[in-house]
């Protein structure tokens, strides 16, 4: 691997991405247990579900602050590493982060003060209601995150303007219903949901095999069983939409996931495991189980699914078209009264990006050989091997948690959830397991779509800003070491606050006298 400017604007961006997405899923995850759990402790009034509720609030708050610390990062990342990428599309990509920033973050920050502050200034029913609106916040912020990385992977409702030469935005309305960003939004707060009960579940298991907080933990492992079967069973349901959607929007990619290099016919095979080989456009070796893939991915028996190497020959095409979209725009910008250009330029324009993938070979692109126009059209191959592995362990880790849910769902409903000692080192040890899902998921979205860093429309390479490979190797040095010691540092007040437990009843009688007594000499 070159390190280059790309390369190293790349592997920073997803350094940052990946430890930030550490933080967020558990944020949406322990949001609804302490919406639920407050619920009951309102409606039964048994002050053992306001000490859960403050307890897993505390673990909330502290993952909620270093989620925070490391998510800035990554804005600035665009205008410092991704400048010709903030250029081309901020008109269309900022509106969402501006709205993210503007209505769910700050009504996320605002209520979580008050949900820690206000238990005393606030009747029961208000601060659920305040409650409630921390976790409905956490899923608003998620939403618009992800309508503007789903546009980023399906850029619908924007054209390029020849005049201006960035990407406008057409239809605000096509950019919030995008499918592609709904079906990623309801999938990764699904997934958010399940990483958040097998975290409640595994410290809970932790102090029962400790003979700790016994009525605590029962009653969160109850809880956390409920929401967790229903929440693995929707992250596998809707993840099967989002890889249908994929297979109609993201072709190579879905090829690339499946090492699916020559096109299946109708219904295709699914490899469940295969050893892919790139170099020579095969694979080595697979064991296909029929029809599952054309089930899977088409729901149809009727439609084939396209493979790599026919992918490949239409995106040759399409650096074609692109080429003349490409001439044409030299036209209009030479001459902006062009109107035969410029009726060209719009009906070629979707092809641009795919001829933009020659500069890596020419400046000149118009003078391209047909063995560059070929090469660049291999280029919108991902590398298939990671990607193929990283879907089928988040696959297998998915299907691990629904039949651990529904165990641990079975023994709630028998009363013996805590009676079980291999189920609870179960519990304990699998709490790891989410997060490797998840950030499997995170890394095949975002890996597959490469050369792309707008599907079809700007190559990776041609996004990054003017720096040099020292300026991104200091800065690199600086972000690895600023979130290494805020993973130290989180790590370890999680895990004291863990050791410590919830506080007893005494002790929470103590502290309510404590803070009503302050509350009443203000």
């Amino acid at each position: 691997m070159d390190l280059d400017v790309v390369t190293l604007s790349r592997l920073q961006f997803a350094l940052t991405a990946m430890f930030h997405f550490i933080f967020v899923p558990l944020t949406l995850g322990l949001a609804f247990l302490l919406a639920i759990m407050e619920s009951v402790y309102v409606m039964t009034g048994k002050d053992i579900w306001r000490r859960m509720t403050l307890f897993w609030g505390k673990l909330f708050g502290i993952n909620f602050a270093v989620g925070v610390a490391t998510g800035v990062v990554m804005e600035f990342q665009f205008g410092m590493n991704w400048s010709y990428y903030s250029h081309y599309v901020g008109d269309i990509f900022g509106a969402p982060l501006a709205i993210e920033g503007l209505m769910a973050f700050f009504m996320e920050a605002t209520f979580i003060g008050v949900f820690f502050f206000g238990w005393n200034r606030l009747s029961k029913v208000a601060h659920l209601i305040v409650t409630w609106l921390v976790a409905i916040g956490a899923n608003f912020s998620a939403l618009w995150i992800l309508i503007a990385n789903g546009w980023m992977q399906n850029p619908d409702g924007a054209y390029f303007n020849p005049h201006t030469m960035r990407m406008e935005l057409e239809s605000f309305a096509d950019v919030v219903l995008n499918p592609v960003a709904q079906a990623k939004f309801v999938h990764t707060v699904s997934a958010g949901y399940t990483l958040g009960a097998v975290f409640v579940l595994g410290v809970s298991a932790w102090y029962v095999l400790r003979g700790r907080h016994l009525e605590i933990a029962r009653r969160s492992m109850v809880v956390a069983a409920s929401f967790g079967l229903a929440s693995s069973l929707s992250v596998v349901v809707l993840g099967d939409e989002s890889g249908y959607l994929t297979t109609e929007h993201q072709k190579m990619k879905i090829a690339a996931m499946e090492s699916m290099w020559e096109t299946e016919p109708a219904p295709a095979n699914f490899n469940m495991i295969a050893i892919p080989n790139q170099e020579e456009r095969r694979n080595d070796f697979a064991i296909e189980i029929p029809w599952a893939m054309g089930i899977i991915g088409t729901r149809s028996l009727t439609t084939p699914m396209e493979g790599i190497n026919d992918l490949v020959a239409l995106a040759e095409h399409r650096v074609q078209s692109g080429l003349i979209a490409y001439d044409a725009l030299q036209k209009v910008r030479a001459n902006p009264a062009d109107a035969e250009a410029e009726a060209l330029f719009d009906e070629h324009w979707r092809d641009l990006g795919y001829a933009l993938l020659l500069k890596r070979y020419t400046e000149d692109i118009r003078n391209a050989t047909p063995e560059q126009v070929a090469q660049a059209a291999w280029d919108t191959v991902p590398q298939v091997a990671p990607l193929f592995w990283g879907f089928r362990i988040m696959v297998a880790v998915g299907f691990y948690l629904v039949a651990f849910f529904m165990v641990a769902f079975y023994l709630a409903s028998k009363d013996r959830i805590t009676q079980s000692p291999r189920f609870l080192k179960f519990a304990l040890f699998s709490i790891p397991l989410p997060w490797l899902a998840i950030e499997c998921g995170w890394f095949v979205a975002e890996f597959g779509r490469q050369p792309w860093i707008i599907e079809g429309v700007l190559p990776t390479f041609y996004a990054v800003s003017g720096l040099q490979v020292s300026d991104l190797l200091i800065s690199l040095a600086i972000f690895f070491t600023l979130y290494s010691a805020l993973a130290i540092v989180g790590v370890k007040v999680m895990l004291h606050a863990i050791r410590q437990g919830p506080e007893d009843s005494t002790q929470s009688t103590h502290t309510n006298h404590i803070a009503a007594d302050a509350a009443l000499a203000k």
